[in-house]
């Protein structure tokens, strides 16, 4: 999804002045035009960062294929996109193609730059790829790695999610609500709960809105089936809403404007 800039022309403008395209090897390459070095087709390789004992770690939870590296432009989450549903076992990780910036890793490149300059807590992209193969693609991101974070899903297998940090996370959806931030896949693997604060990140087919509407609740509805599929509270409804779903939900009407 090619995101908009309603109301916000001028971060639109900076995102895309600092930002350039190239053909590497076989892929086109998207990244940040402040890197000191360019990156390279291999960047985006797994196994060649393993060969060079970069390949850090592998991310836990979620969909898709995320590894740690690190890299010359500092350590990042590399992630493969795959597909999800019923056409997985057909396409696996291959998309159609319709345009070089509607492919899933530039539009959330172009995205996650736009929140990153409204300093939203979003991790900053460093390059994205796509590989065309006639009418369909696989695509790439890397993004700055969160440091020391751990995902609500974590935090809920630990036990630790208790009503303060519930607060907390409703006032982080607020925070991008009220920026009309549509995330297309909120869950508990996709909140990361840091030192520094608390992040949303894996904004593919993420988009920013016109307005506000009943896109929110479907944010919100998809979270809570989220948080009891993963077990928090035991997966006893009554108890998830007395004492998780009501905190996040006071935290989160009341930081909206």
């Amino acid at each position: 999804m090619v995101i908009t800039s309603h109301g916000r022309p001028a971060a639109l403008r900076q995102v895309l002045a600092d930002t350039r395209i190239h053909a590497a090897g076989t892929g086109t390459i998207l990244f940040d035009a402040r890197l000191a070095v360019q990156p390279e087709d291999a960047w985006f390789d797994p196994q060649h960062w393993r060969a060079q004992g970069n390949l850090l770690e592998r991310a836990r939870g979620g969909r898709g294929s995320v590894v740690f590296v690190d890299t010359p432009a500092g350590i990042c989450a590399l992630r493969h996109y795959h597909r999800g549903g019923m056409v997985a076992p057909i396409l696996g990780d291959r998309y159609l193609w319709n345009g070089r910036e509607r492919t899933r890793g530039f539009a959330e490149f172009r995205l996650l730059a736009e929140l990153h300059a409204q300093e939203l807590p979003v991790p900053e992209p460093v390059a994205a790829r796509y590989l065309r193969n006639g009418v369909h693609y696989t695509a790439d991101l890397l993004t700055r790695r969160i440091e020391h974070a751990h995902t609500l899903a974590e935090m809920i297998a630990r036990r630790s999610l208790d009503a303060r940090l519930a607060a907390r996370v409703g006032q982080l959806i607020a925070r991008f609500h009220a920026a009309k931030v549509d995330h297309a896949d909120l869950n508990a693997h996709n909140v990361l709960v840091a030192p520094n604060g608390l992040w949303l990140v894996d904004f593919d087919r993420g988009r920013i809105r016109r307005s506000r509407g009943d896109w929110q609740l479907g944010n919100l509805r998809r979270l809570r089936r989220s948080l009891l599929k993963l077990g928090a509270c035991e997966s006893d409804e009554a108890r998830l809403d007395r004492e998780i779903w009501t905190p996040l939900m006071c935290a989160y009407e009341d930081a909206l404007p």
